[in-house]
């Protein structure tokens, strides 16, 4: 099994505990520094052509609402486009509506188990986006669930976690996140940091970003590219099902 974090979301629904909290827990985590990283993979989906998109694992749906904000995807073009915004946690979900609320376009809210997306077609999505979930599912299973959803020259857009390229600086993060993101998250949720135990064990063993290029070749993506953000803090992978 290819899951760093050791997260089960049947054994614990940590995330739904936290979903009316979990934005402003980005925030102090990362400093506000999220709200870049995610605007920059709206302008990656946005900027190009396509009819269905699945955002998968969306949280409280930053990406597909960012999407939304921009101008090409007003209630003038509503109809050319379907976007599914899924997650496992319900009450993400939910936040996720809420957030939305105010736009028309053709949005459908679908809970989905990354691993095993029974519930969408095969080679029915123009785009798969996954931003920040890799680290907490079996990401194996996850990229060949996306492989096989997308339809032939289909684009997948992963944002994650990844290596910052010189070694020492990224063990003097990966120092700091291990004392500020339990601390952080005791604090704001009441004493139950076990979600940001998850994420911090899933940001110090997933691979760099040259090693998950590797990974969604091996699967079968082509044109593979990976672009680091924040000094390599997290990447933006890009790749297409040939």
């Amino acid at each position: 099994m290819n899951n760093s974090a050791d997260f089960t979301p049947k054994d614990d629904d940590v995330f739904g505990r936290i979903a009316n909290r979990y934005d402003i827990l980005c925030d102090l985590f990362s400093l506000g520094i999220h709200r870049f990283w995610k605007r920059r993979v709206a302008c990656i989906i946005g900027n190009a052509p396509w009819q269905n998109l699945l955002d998968v694992a969306s949280g409280t749906g930053d990406i597909v609402y960012r999407i939304l904000q921009q101008r090409q995807f007003s209630s003038a073009t509503d109809n050319l486009h379907h976007i599914i915004v899924s997650d496992i946690s319900v009450q993400m979900l939910d936040k996720a509506k809420e957030k939305m609320t105010n736009y028309s376009a053709n949005t459908s809210f679908m809970p989905l188990d990354a691993e095993n997306m029974i519930q969408i077609e095969s080679a029915s999505q123009d785009v798969v986006s996954i931003s920040l979930g890799l680290k907490i599912c079996d990401r194996h299973k996850a990229l060949q669930e996306a492989y096989r959803v997308l339809k032939a020259e289909g684009r997948l857009v992963v944002l994650e976690a990844s290596n910052i390229p010189i070694n020492w600086i990224h063990k003097l993060y990966l120092g700091y996140m291990s004392v500020v993101m339990p601390l952080i998250g005791w604090l704001a949720t009441g004493g139950d940091s076990s979600a940001y135990q998850y994420l911090l064990k899933g940001v110090k063993d997933f691979p760099s970003a040259e090693a998950l290029a590797q990974e969604m070749k091996d699967i079968g993506f082509g044109e593979v590219n990976f672009e680091r953000l924040s000094f390599g803090i997290v990447a933006i992978h890009m790749a297409r099902k040939l």
